[in-house]
């Protein structure tokens, strides 16, 4: 068995779901992603219970790019390995997808720009039937660095990107992620017309560089959607116990939490919380990945 390609990408959690207002928002995290390309089956089992990578395969191909060594979709496979939490809301779909493609790009001995592997990665989402919207956002987030805020219905993916910032500085801030295992079933897209205030007051905060303020509405927003009563709990509990920012991310179930990291006592604090009354939520300590040059991520 040999490595064909190797690719990486990275979670990332939502500051604007994409399927409110048309326009999303995803800030990245450091939760990384490794994909392999194999020309034999790994001994490890596979899971990809969509058939994602099978999606990822027919977009290279549609998209006029060849596959290694002259083998057939058939003759290729995978190897995961993931730090995402899956089917939580923390972009797990758009992170592989990313690396996979990446892992092809490698194969093949080439390089696209990011724009050419954001757009394969949102066509292989909907292929899936893993987005509502293709999470061109998501994808954004995982194959760069800090934020953009994207316009789902432009007609290109340059022309998709409104804005875009590095993020709230990573050692300013201490993120912990409520893990609350994969969520049953996605939100009917009718859902997010009721709360559409929330996610105003979200696309509001982004653009006036408030990404944390933003996170909160938001997740405001989607605890609305999806009625989930122990969410709007868990992030209220964050704030009394000193979080600065609290809110689900993408579609569920994960929670984010963002306090303070000059603040030990109100870290401290929260993690003994959630460990003692809530022993069935895991709690996953991350950073935010800030973008050094902006406008290079997009180029």
């Amino acid at each position: 068995m040999a490595v064909i390609g190797k690719g990486q990408a990275h979670g990332a959690c939502s500051l604007l779901h994409a399927a409110g207002l048309g326009y999303g928002c995803s800030m990245a995290l450091d939760l990384p992603v490794a994909v392999r390309l194999l020309d034999q089956e790994s001994k490890r089992s596979l899971s990809d219970p969509d058939g994602l990578l099978e999606a990822v395969v027919n977009v290279w191909i549609a998209s006029g790019h060849e596959l290694p060594n002259g083998l057939t979709k058939e003759n290729l496979h995978w190897a995961v390995a993931s730090k995402i939490p899956p089917r939580q809301g923390l972009k797990s779909s758009a992170a592989v997808s990313i690396a996979a493609l990446r892992a092809l790009c490698d194969s093949m001995k080439m390089e696209l720009e990011v724009k050419d592997l954001v757009l394969m990665s949102a066509q292989a989402q909907l292929e899936a039937g893993v987005s509502i919207t293709g999470s061109i956002d998501d994808s954004w987030a995982c194959a760069t660095k800090g934020w953009k805020l994207i316009d789902v219905n432009a007609e290109t993916i340059e022309e998709g990107v409104l804005l875009e910032g590095a993020g709230p500085p990573a050692d300013d801030w201490f993120v912990l992620i409520l893990s609350r295992g994969e969520r049953k079933s996605r939100p009917e897209p009718e859902a997010f017309a009721v709360q559409q205030q929330n996610f105003v007051q979200a696309l509001n905060a982004i653009q006036e560089g408030q990404e944390l303020v933003a996170l909160t509405w938001n997740g405001r927003a989607m605890v609305g959607v999806i009625s989930d009563s122990i969410a709007r709990k868990l992030t209220n509990d964050a704030f009394v116990n000193g979080a600065r920012a609290s809110g689900m991310s993408g579609s569920g179930s994960a929670i984010v939490l963002v306090a303070p990291s000059i603040s030990k006592p109100s870290c401290e604090r929260l993690k003994q919380w959630y460990t003692t009354r809530y022993p069935d939520v895991e709690l996953i300590e991350v950073k935010f990945l800030n973008a050094e040059n902006v406008q290079d991520e997009i180029e």
